[in-house]
């Protein structure tokens, strides 16, 4: 029974914690509601971050240096990230041209180069995780290995808190 109840206080902290660090609803292209014409400019990697290091901080405890390094960590990561989803959109967009064409060979090349390219955000994201993950105490593993697996599935593969939201 007391297994159950800190499980559920678990799945509590983290909702609220992942509620509290939502950054604006994106509304669209350029942020705007349908027919509106406003426009919201897209989160900065150092609001990213910072709203990332804030939750957390919130949910293990971090301490300032833990939180400085963090930042250092997840800012190496998007900015390392950022070029790659940039040729993502590339490939993508030269592949919808392909089908539209029907060309086999250009549709073979830009689904393998956007195989390519999301394997290297998955290895930047892990390592950015794995740094992470070295610099916690054994209880803020211990935490955030508990509410991962309660909230998540099993163990912090495939979930990235940090960077970015899997």
């Amino acid at each position: 029974m007391k297994n159950y109840i800190t499980r559920i206080v678990s799945v509590g902290i983290l909702s609220a914690a992942a509620v509290l660090a939502q950054g604006p609803l994106d509304r669209g292209p350029g942020g705007a509601a349908p027919g509106s014409t406003s426009t919201t400019t897209p989160p900065t990697v150092a609001s990213i971050v910072a709203r990332q290091v804030s939750f957390l901080t919130t949910l293990l405890t971090l301490t300032t240096s833990q939180a400085a390094t963090a930042t250092t960590i997840f800012t190496n990561e998007l900015n390392a990230i950022t070029p790659i989803q940039t040729n993502i959109t590339t490939a993508q967009t030269a592949l919808a041209a392909a089908v539209k064409t029907n060309s086999a060979s250009t549709i073979a090349t830009q689904s393998a180069l956007i195989g390519t390219l999301t394997g290297q955000i998955v290895a930047l994201e892990a390592n950015a995780d794995a740094g992470f993950y070295a610099l916690l105490t054994t209880a803020q593993q211990t935490t955030l290995g508990t509410v991962s697996s309660d909230f998540f599935g099993e163990g912090l593969g495939g979930i990235h808190i940090p960077g970015g939201g899997h």
